[in-house]
This record gives C-alpha cells, sequence and structure tokens, in this order.
C-alpha cells in the first residue's frame, strides 16, 4: 500500500478518531499512527500479516478498542496493558500462548475474544478484570480450567473447541457468570461439577459434542435447579 492511501487514512482518523486498515496485507503496525495517539479511539487492523505489537501501543491512551484478528502475532508487549480506556480488544486468529504478566491492569476491559490461539490453560490475569462481560476462549488447546477461575467476573465465557477434560468446582462460585459454553471438548459426565448445576448462577450450559449423551446429563442431581434458572432466563429475554 502506497504512503498517499495510508496518508489518507491517518487524515480520516484524525478527524474520526477511528483508524481501520484490514487485509491490506500489513506485515507491521503502522508507525505513523503514534502522530494520533490522543486522537484514536478505535484501531482495527485484522486480517493483515502483523507479527508483532510495538512498545508504542502502549501511548494510545485513549484507545476503546482494537482488533487485531487474523494476523501473526505470537505475543503481546507489557505496554498494551497501559491502556486503561481500552474495553473491546479482538485478537481471534492469531499464535498467542499466553497474555502479558500485566494483563490485569486493563482495567476497563468488558469484552474480549481469543478465538483460534494457542492458549493452553484460563489465563489468571482475566480473574482482575472487574468490568468483563464476555471472554472467547473457543478453538485453543485448553486441557483443564483452573481453581483461579472462581474469581472471573464474565457474564458469558466461551470455552468451546478446546481440549477440555477437567473442570475446577471453583467454577460455580464465579459471580457473574450466566452462560457457559463448553461445547466440543473432552469431558466426560463425571468430570462436570454438579454444582455448576445445583449451585451456580449459570442459566445456560452447552455441552453437545462432549463424550457423554446430553441426555445423560438431566439425570444429574442440580439439573431441575439448573433448569428453573434457564427458564427464568429465556422469560426475561422472550
Amino acid at each position: 500500500m502506497g504512503n498517499s492511501a495510508l496518508k489518507a487514512h491517518l487524515e480520516t482518523a484524525q478527524k474520526t478518531g477511528v483508524f481501520q486498515l484490514t487485509g491490506k496485507g500489513l506485515t507491521e503496525f503502522p508507525e505513523d499512527l503514534q502522530k494520533l495517539t490522543s486522537n484514536l479511539r478505535t484501531i482495527d487492523l485484522s486480517n493483515n500479516k502483523i507479527e508483532l505489537l510495538p512498545p508504542l501501543i502502549g501511548k494510545f491512551s485513549f484507545l476503546k478498542s482494537l482488533a487485531l484478528n487474523n494476523n501473526k502475532l505470537t505475543a503481546l508487549p507489557e505496554e498494551l496493558c497501559k491502556l486503561k480506556k481500552l474495553e473491546t480488544l479482538h485478537l481471534n486468529g492469531n499464535h498467542l500462548r499466553q497474555l502479558p504478566a500485566a494483563f490485569g491492569q486493563l482495567s476497563a476491559l468488558k469484552t474480549l475474544s481469543l478465538s483460534g490461539n494457542q492458549l493452553r490453560t484460563v489465563p489468571t490475569q482475566l480473574c482482575g478484570l472487574r468490568h468483563l462481560d464476555v471472554v472467547d476462549l473457543s478453538k485453543n488447546q485448553i486441557q483443564n480450567v483452573p481453581d483461579t477461575v472462581g474469581e472471573l467476573q464474565a457474564i458469558e465465557l466461551n470455552l468451546n473447541q478446546n481440549q477440555i477434560s477437567q473442570i475446577s468446582v471453583q467454577i460455580s462460585h464465579c459471580p457473574r457468570l450466566k452462560v457457559l459454553r463448553l461445547e466440543e471438548n473432552c469431558l466426560e459426565l463425571s468430570m462436570l461439577p454438579q454444582s455448576i448445576l445445583s449451585d451456580s448462577q449459570i442459566s445456560l450450559l452447552a455441552v453437545e459434542g462432549n463424550l457423554f449423551e446430553i441426555k445423560k446429563l438431566r439425570e444429574l442431581e442440580g439439573y431441575d435447579k439448573y433448569m428453573e434458572r434457564f427458564t427464568a432466563t429465556k422469560k426475561k429475554f422472550a
């Protein structure tokens, strides 16, 4: 892409606060964006070939939304964690194995999408995020859900298409968790904590495509309690 095209995009971004440049084969984060650190509210660089996010990302202190879906990122810089106003972060379809240690400092974060990466566990850093609504960790390589998950504040947790065979009973203590998606994993029925049914806030549990028949779930103790929550929620949204 020529410099004049980039210049036009930058001029538009300066007026709108939105910089969107998708599917252009970019191999790096456009350095020229640093001229707009105080203007930009939204950056979308999805469907490119970016391998590295530079430390200067930490300077976009007014950024609310960052999308880098379908790039070639293998790691994220610690500087990303300085974005105190960031509410939406989309990183689907990259090669991320972990999140920066300070990720819990993204205190405004509401939506986090990490579908189609190489995570092996539910990152403990997510538990410090108080405003998190939706976390998408589908299509990773997660094998178990650790005890720390009990502190997760999310309303919806998507763990579809992983390799999960173990889930901590602490998941039923999540204070706001209403939707738990566990489709197409490696769960035996005995590994599904019954407290999810009998003693949690979860009103939608999606577990199709595991190592048990769904009708067996209905025989578990607490299933009737779960159905009460499920039905009440359905009525609310109907």
